[in-house]
């Protein structure tokens, strides 16, 4: 056969094996596992701000001696596990992970409305000017954790909606992509609405 025909039936291949995987789904799985990768770094990036703010809030709590010692030491162990779960790439592709590092970043998001809540008890704290800018910062991050987690979540909505849709659910099983956890139905509500931590904010 002339090396002319087989090079124009190579290139016939790759190309007929590009619109296959086109038309099978494979490209948008490329999309939408990049997507899922961004989605997810910002969600960790708003996570580690929030982290980041706890140390210097619990100092200026210490700053009102009467203030509930427990409370202060839940926000400082909820701190510690949420920032001791090591969150690798893999994570989100480990259902028991991730379901691990969701559960530490809500005792941690828990910890703090107590601590808010409870700080309304103390006229002299709520006064401070230093603690009224951390819980204004604190409550922006807050409310960039909430659209960082809507993001991923419809990403990996779309994602996982490819994953087990035909035929598309074939290309992923060919080239291993399995469906990703997501932030589990009994947060919803949580995820869809950011904790009020503001002066005179109510936690359920």
């Amino acid at each position: 056969m002339p090396r002319s025909h087989l090079g124009f039936t190579a290139a016939s291949f790759t190309i007929a094996l590009a619109l296959a995987l086109s038309g099978c789904g494979y490209n948008t799985f490329q999309t939408t596992d990049e997507q899922i990768k961004a989605s997810w770094s910002e969600v960790l990036n708003q996570y580690q701000r929030r982290a980041d703010l706890v140390p210097n809030l619990v100092a200026t709590v210490k700053g009102e001696t009467q203030f509930e010692q427990d409370t202060l030491t839940n926000v400082v162990n909820a701190r510690s596990r949420a920032t001791g779960i090591q969150a690798t790439p893999e994570l989100i592709n480990d259902p028991v992970a991730f379901a691990k590092f969701q559960q530490a970043q809500g005792q941690l998001t828990s910890a703090l409305s107590r601590l808010l809540v409870v700080s309304e008890n103390y006229p002299t704290l709520r006064a401070n000017q230093a603690f009224r800018d951390l819980q204004a910062q604190l409550e922006g991050t807050e409310n960039r954790i909430t659209v960082a987690r809507n993001r991923y979540i419809k990403s990996v909505q779309e994602y996982n909606v490819a994953v087990r849709s035909f035929p598309s659910n074939l290309t992923a099983k060919v080239f291993n992509y399995p469906e990703k956890p997501n932030f589990s139905v009994e947060n919803s509500e949580q995820i869809s609405q950011p904790p009020r931590v503001g002066f005179g904010a109510s936690t359920p």
